[in-house]
């Protein structure tokens, strides 16, 4: 019989070091002869992403050793950062940026790219193939002191580390990619304050004898139609995801100007280009191709106009990446994940409706049955617009709640904001709901998924729609007789910090905020303020308004303005190298709460940026939520060490 103990007292076997393995995982997939090659992190190493591939006798072995780190800051999100060419893999190295390239015969590796004056100061992404053995990148070139001094272009390496221009004038691209016959190349741009999924821009031009690009004409795309990917089709065709009707979907394009939706479908078959590189789509050839519908992988058949979900994976994998497609036959291999199952390669047979994982779950994945399952639901925002959540009650086979006892909830903000959470297995939920704290995962509006106009709910809306949708999902938990409304509290990272700095600084519903890597004084993060990186520097003027004329509202909706009206205690993790939501931010706003009597706690981490690579830095982030929950809430956490609050 399970044993009666309260709430949040239940004893598991899921830690955070379960959390912190979990943590790494597969990534940039592709095949290279007939072997698949990917990236993995490591937590264990320091957050390094190694290069690896797998043998012919199903084992996974190193491409790179240590301390070779393939990863790019392009973007400050980063992008597809490895190639192979003939005999060489081309690569990004985290630590310099700079472009290397490593013979596979000898191990021999070189620098093609020279060392720049400022350290990182010239990156490299999307590395694509160009015309004889040249390298095509985006380069991404610091031109002054402020994080938004960035100029960007296509350029060609060679082999012998030669490097030019092929493309300028605009502020963003993805690398060029060169059609069948070497006669073209396609690209994506666009420019402030616009980002990839407001509206991009398809460009194709002729490629000369001498690798230089002759005059680029736009084929698909506008301010209010977003291109997230590209592929070649053939010399005069290329294969398109856009969102002309407001979904993305599959499109042929010709270079004579037609543009045919192979399926005309309401749903999302592409999602948010926050990395370049990134794959929703792969041929399979016949008028069929492997997509991916808000996630899930999915059969589209241009014959008839269908999108099929692909059934031998529906209930297990539901969740797929977009960093790499790969179709060999009848088979295509990608990087998925489900509810009971963390990241892996996995390659499905089509035809034979079975599938296979190509690489093994962690050694120390909890036990199934510590492991939530979450329920999807639907509610409804105040305005009466749909609310997607995932609900994750607390669940251990040891342990039930005294009889009438609501369990706390926390209540999960996804990043972005133009992100998506789904049902995929996260074992930094299960270790709270092991331990007998709900958690509820929110799709708030603006979220990728639903189409443009869910995600446009958001426009000039961000701390009105997502703060208030995340309030009508805790509150409705509370009215079902779910969760305690003396115990809420709202976590997340980023732009999902934001929302949780704004929850409990602006509403009475949350007892207590977690609060990571966030923004809190809009003005001072947008451009003019100068606090982050150029990607995201005009994202606001679509998010709040245009800047400075509406600089009022940048003030009302940051959580700094309101750090006196916090609800509840609050805990602050920050990574110090983080250029995105840099710790300037968090610094002012803790510094704000010396001797106002409010329970705050500030966590800064050496050598992390955005989002927490390391292990040691996932364990002691987890640990010390878990006891900001136990002193708030008024439950003991034994195991972990007491966080030290600040009043």
């Amino acid at each position: 019989m399970p044993e009666i103990s309260p709430y949040g007292t239940w004893t598991s076997p899921v830690s955070a070091a379960d959390a912190a393995a979990a943590g790494g995982g597969p990534s940039w997939l592709g095949r290279v002869g007939d072997a698949l090659w990917w990236t993995e992190a490591r937590p264990a190493e320091g957050g390094r992403v190694a290069l690896v591939r797998r043998t012919a006798d199903g084992g996974v072995e190193d491409v790179l050793p240590a301390p070779w780190n393939v990863r790019n800051r392009v973007h400050e999100y980063g992008g597809r950062p490895w190639l192979v060419t003939g005999d060489t893999v081309v690569f990004t190295h985290w630590a310099d940026q700079r472009v290397y390239a490593r013979d596979l015969a000898s191990g021999e590796t070189t620098a093609l790219t020279p060392e720049p004056a400022q350290p990182q100061g010239v990156r490299y992404s999307d590395l694509q193939p160009g015309p004889g053995g040249e390298v095509w990148a985006v380069r991404e070139r610091s031109t002054g002191p402020r994080r938004t001094d960035i100029e960007r272009e296509l350029v060609a390496i060679s082999g012998h580390g030669a490097e030019r221009v092929l493309v300028g004038g605009h502020r963003f691209f993805t690398a060029p990619q060169l059609s069948p016959d070497g006669a073209h190349a396609a690209w994506l741009a666009w420019d402030h304050p616009a980002m990839p999924w407001d509206g991009t821009e398809l460009f194709v031009a002729p490629v000369a004898a001498d690798g230089t690009f002759g005059e680029a004409r736009v084929l698909v795309g506008a301010a209010d139609v977003a291109v997230c990917q590209l592929e070649w089709e053939s010399p005069d065709r290329l294969l398109a995801l856009l969102d002309p009707d407001g979904w993305w979907n599959l499109h042929r394009i010709g270079l004579d100007g037609s543009v045919v939706n192979l399926a005309p479908v309401a749903a999302e078959l592409g999602s948010a280009l926050w990395q370049i590189g990134a794959r929703w789509f792969a041929p399979l050839g016949g008028g069929r191709h492997a997509v991916l519908n808000a996630g899930r992988l999915a059969v589209l058949d241009e014959h008839d106009g269908s999108v099929t979900p692909v059934a031998s994976v529906a209930g297990e994998l539901t969740s797929w990446s977009a960093a790499g497609l790969v179709v060999d036959g009848g088979s295509v291999t990608g990087i998925a994940a489900g509810p009971r199952r963390e990241r892996a390669v996995v390659s499905v047979d089509l035809a034979g409706g079975t599938w296979t994982e190509l690489t093994p779950q962690p050694a120390s994945l909890p036990a199934a049955e510590y492991l939530p399952v979450a329920e999807e639901r639907v509610f409804t925002a105040a305005d009466g617009s749909a609310i997607p959540a995932f609900v994750l009650p607390p669940s251990n086979p040891g342990f039930t709640a005294p009889e009438g006892e609501l369990p706390p909830f926390v209540v999960h903000v996804h990043g972005g904001p133009t992100g998506h959470m789904d049902d995929s297995l996260f074992v930094d939920f299960a270790y709270l709901t092991s331990r007998g704290i709900g958690v509820v995962v929110v799709n708030y509006g603006g979220s990728t998924g639903y189409g443009r106009v869910f995600r446009e709910r958001l426009r000039e809306q961000w701390g009105v729609v997502d703060v208030g949708d995340c309030v009508a999902v805790a509150e409705a938990l509370v009215a079902e007789g779910i969760a305690d409304g003396a115990r809420l509290a709202i976590r997340g990272g980023s732009a999902g910090g934001f929302t949780s700095a704004a929850s409990i600084t602006m509403t009475t519903t949350y007892a207590a905020a977690t609060v990571k890597f966030p923004i809190l004084d809009l003005a001072t993060w947008t451009g003019a303020g100068g606090e982050t990186h150029d990607f995201e520097s005009q994202y606001l003027e679509g998010l709040v308004g245009p800047y400075p004329e509406t600089l009022e509202r940048y003030r009302e909706r940051s959580p700094i303005t309101h750090a006196g009206s916090l609800a509840g205690p609050v805990l602050f993790l920050q990574g110090l190298e983080d250029e995105i939501c840099p710790p300037e931010q968090a610094d002012r706003f803790v510094a704000s709460l010396a001797g106002s009597g409010v329970d705050h706690a500030y966590l800064r981490f050496e050598g992390e940026q955005h989002g927490f690579r390391k292990a040691e830095t996932i364990i002691a982030a987890l640990e010390a939520e878990l006891s900001f929950y136990g002193q708030v809430f008024g439950f003991p956490t034994p195991g972990v060490p007491k966080l030290g609050l600040s009043r």
